[in-house]
């Protein structure tokens, strides 16, 4: 099926694609990166946040490492830090290093057991030292040090740190206690990424993936924790009684009220209303869609997408529940097809597994670059790993099962063409959404979920819509050869 075109009066540059992921929560670009082992860690969860999407950490991870990285992306980028990483004057520079490594800072407060704020360590204090057994309080920039008061304005923050031509700006209480931390970076990063989809804290957003059994209790509330905006029941028939009791538990958790609860997959009515019913704050939908999905052969269940997506938003739109696209998308095209079906997201995993933010390795294959993509429910993912259990057995409701060899795989491993940085691949998807938007007249999202049409086509009209009677010889950006 095809969009039809209709009377336009705007152009692709004055388009807003701003739209809901869940009841609280707004991005700028439809956009959600798939909590899947190769494609969504912090570093891709940072990237896709920056350019005003939303990134949703897998789960096959330890709860303490899943808990780290919410954290990791937190960090990354805040208008303020209000429990900055600090240092010990008694602990070594290489500690300390090590510190700024895992990180990515460039230098860590030092304190007392008090939290008294005793100096500053940076990369400058320790460029020149050679033995990394020296001790932090023998080499760090001593008090005092330019200082800001709790609560100073972005303004004032901004011309401490201009004015004394320093990068970090410790806010101590009245004390000397550290209470918070604000660096220039951070101020570089606001002109830099504009459209960032950042929490009423200035901190980058970011979602992580749980389940329902086993140690999913125990895994939301370290991620919620660590201040993770959403979390994602997570699994592949999200119409069963232990995601919506699991649902239903976490919205009366009190604990959890300041993070929507999203649940999934579901691919019908029914399984839709039933989310809305235990509280949901977004619905997830697609069952098989996915390009490395094999679960509608080897299970022979599942809804065609735009069906799926339809027939859910049904459900969801009259109680104002957003919904996520989850899969079946092959071009930029797809997603505005998506939103005309009822979705107010996509989320990605193909077209984002191939990023360099994205945990696959990268790989050469006769001269061109690919890097590794699997699906959750394939035997890579769901084996255990040396002594390293699976954290995806679960979502495919085989954690009973015992050992690997009687695991019962719903997705393949593969490998994607390499695509570049996320900035670039997104930037692309989206100019895509608004030209989408542009042929069909439509200046939001909204208006392009109410006024977009489809035209059913053949197969011969399938093959008329993708250049044909032509050898390619240039691959554009937005489209390879198939």
């Amino acid at each position: 099926m095809l969009l039809q075109p209709a009377q336009s009066e705007i152009i692709p540059s004055e388009v807003d694609t701003t739209t809901h992921i869940s009841k609280r929560i707004s991005i700028r670009i439809p956009l959600v990166s798939s909590p899947m082992d190769t494609v969504t860690e912090s570093r891709m969860a940072v990237a896709i946040a920056r350019q005003g999407g939303l990134g949703v950490l897998h789960r096959n991870l330890s709860i303490e490492d899943q808990a780290h990285q919410v954290d990791v992306v937190k960090r990354s980028e805040a208008g303020m830090v209000d429990e900055p990483i600090t240092i010990s004057p008694d602990a070594t520079i290489g500690e300390a290093d090590e510190l700024c490594g895992l990180y990515r800072i460039s230098g860590v407060p030092v304190v007392d057991a008090e939290m008294r704020l005793l100096g500053i360590v940076t990369n400058r204090d320790m460029r020149f030292e050679h033995d990394p057994t020296r001790l932090v309080g023998e080499v760090m920039t001593k008090m005092p040090l330019v200082t800001g008061p709790v609560g100073i304005a972005g303004d004032d923050a901004m011309r401490l740190l201009a004015q004394n031509k320093i990068e970090k700006l410790p806010l101590v209480d009245p004390q000397g206690r550290l209470k918070g931390l604000i660096t220039l970076k951070d101020f570089v990063k606001s002109d830099k990424y504009p459209n960032a989809s950042k929490d009423p804290q200035g901190r980058l957003r970011v979602g992580a993936a749980v389940g329902f059994f086993g140690d999913a209790w125990e895994r939301a509330m370290a991620l919620i924790d660590e201040g993770v905006d959403l979390l994602i029941v997570d699994t592949a028939h999200g119409h069963t009684q232990g995601v919506l009791d699991m649902i239903r538990r976490l919205k009366s958790e009190r604990a959890a009220s300041e993070v929507d609860i999203i649940g999934g997959n579901v691919a019908t009515f029914a399984g839709a209303k039933a989310l809305v019913e235990a509280g949901v704050d977004g619905v997830k939908v697609g069952v098989g869609p996915g390009s490395i999905c094999t679960t509608r052969v080897v299970a022979g269940v599942g809804v065609p997408q735009v069906t799926a997506i339809h027939n859910a938003s049904r459900a969801c739109r009259p109680a104002g529940v957003p919904v996520i696209g989850d899969g079946g998308l092959q071009y930029s095209g797809d997603i505005a097809k998506a939103l005309v079906a009822g979705a107010d997201t996509v989320m990605l995993g193909s077209l984002l597994a191939g990023c360099d933010e994205s945990p696959g390795d990268l790989v050469f294959i006769n001269g061109k670059q690919f890097k590794t993509y699997r699906g959750m429910g394939s035997l890579g993912a769901m084996a255990a790993r040396g002594r390293k259990p699976s954290y995806s057995k679960d979502r495919y409701f085989q954690s009973d099962v015992g050992t690997d060899d009687k695991l019962i795989a719903e997705g393949i491993e593969g490998q994607v063409p390499y695509r570049g940085p996320v900035e670039a691949v997104a930037y692309q998807l989206v100019g895509g959404l608004r030209q989408s938007m542009f042929y069909t007249g439509a200046g939001t999202i909204t208006e392009l979920q109410e006024r977009g049409s489809f035209v059913r086509i053949t197969s011969a009209g399938l093959r008329e819509s993708h250049p044909h009677d032509i050898q390619m010889t240039v691959e554009a950006p937005n489209y390879s050869g198939q």
